[in-house]
């Protein structure tokens, strides 16, 4: 009789047992026995742009996006199949015919596109006019996080909200805005050829990495990636400079002109303890502080010597709001001490742009004289 049953008993136990979710069963399993459940990878994203001939731009386009968390592993996908690229691609530079921040289309080539770094940022400047490339494109709308990025990974350091704009316009002046003019053919000069021709920038030393057309056998792909490295090290370069020095030296030269009172009540003389670029920075704090045309000459600390230097109309111009005294000028050692009535001078340039002392008070005295003294015939 229990013979006769066993068969049913065993189906009934069997029924439970091939009905259980055998999957999370092992999950459980898994979880209770310490074994990590495995994690999910991500797929790469990909970024796309044209294949054959490449040029600096999408080059640095790349580069720029690469630098962001979200496309660091990011592959390349170089084609002009625009199906293909809507396709396969998170984001599209420099091909495709459509620029689109939506989308995350970043083409330039299409008889509709007219913006700028002023048109698209309309709200930060109105300088920069000139026709944006695919590395201007992807420098406005990412511009920013990227140094951001490239300064937390290779200094460790954050920028204000302040500092970051700064230098975001300071990188477009000095290294993306050449970009844009060359890959849209933006001439130098309005009249005329220039007598001589630089084949030495970025955009000419990335060109000559494309395969020569004696070069059958070359690895394009790989070429466009060497291309990356050197684009990308130029580029964060220049950031790390910006950054790390021109900041700083804007910041010296405010507080330097903060302080001009302090040193004569004109507010005419500015003291920097130690030398640093200043011409620039005080040109534009000037407009800042509303004291346009007020600072006429800064003294700097060179060595072990002090210099007295008259502040130019224009940060690159030869003239001066005001140079050091007429009689003054050519004079060196004892004989130009006797000339000014203060000791320890060293020097003044036959133009009076500049002039040396061999301690800071002496640099004072001579700066302070020079505000003081009413001469008809200065520059």
């Amino acid at each position: 009789m229990v013979t006769r049953f066993l068969p049913r008993f065993l189906s009934n136990i069997r029924k439970p047992f091939n009905a259980f979710d055998q999957t999370s069963y092992k999950k459980k399993m898994s979880s209770a026995n310490g074994e990590p459940k495995p994690a999910k990878r991500p797929t790469p994203l990909t970024i796309g742009t044209h294949n054959g001939t490449f040029h600096c731009d999408e080059v640095v386009a790349c580069f720029l996006l690469k630098q962001l968390p979200e496309y660091e592993n990011a592959e390349i996908f170089r084609s002009r199949d625009e199906k293909a690229l809507r396709e396969k691609c998170d984001i599209i530079v420099d091909v495709g015919g459509v620029f689109d921040h939506e989308k995350k289309w970043y083409d330039h080539h299409q008889l509709t596109f007219k913006e700028t770094f002023s048109t698209v940022l309309p709200e930060l400047v109105d300088e920069f006019d000139i026709r944006l490339s695919s590395a201007g494109l992807i420098y406005c709308f990412y511009g920013e996080r990227v140094i951001q990025c490239i300064l937390q990974r290779e200094r460790n350091m954050q920028l204000s909200a302040k500092n970051i704009k700064l230098a975001f316009l300071q990188i477009y002046r000095n290294f993306i805005s050449e970009l844009d003019a060359i890959d849209n053919g933006v001439p130098m000069f309005e009249v005329g050829e220039p007598r001589y021709k630089i084949s030495t920038h970025l955009s000419a030393r990335i060109s000559k990495l494309n395969p020569s057309w004696q070069e059958t056998d070359v690895d394009s792909e790989q070429r466009f990636h060497t291309a990356m490295t050197v684009a990308g090290k130029e580029f964060v370069d220049n950031v790390l400079e910006v950054a790390c020095t021109w900041i700083a030296a804007r910041d010296y030269v405010r507080q330097a002109l903060e302080q001009a009172k302090s040193v004569h009540a004109s507010g005419q003389i500015l003291l920097l303890e130690r030398f640093c670029p200043w011409k620039v920075h005080l040109n534009d704090l000037e407009k800042e502080y509303g004291v346009e045309g007020v600072p006429k000459l800064v003294i700097f600390n060179e060595g072990a010597n002090w210099r007295v230097a008259g502040v130019p109309v224009t940060p690159s111009s030869f003239l001066g709001r005001k140079f050091l005294p007429t009689p003054w000028r050519g004079l060196r050692d004892e004989q130009l001490c006797q000339k000014a009535g203060t000791n320890d001078l060293i020097f003044v340039h036959h133009t009076g742009f500049i002039g040396g002392a061999k301690t800071k008070e002496a640099a004072l005295a001579m700066a302070q004289k020079s505000i003081e003294f009413v001469d008809e015939n200065t520059a």
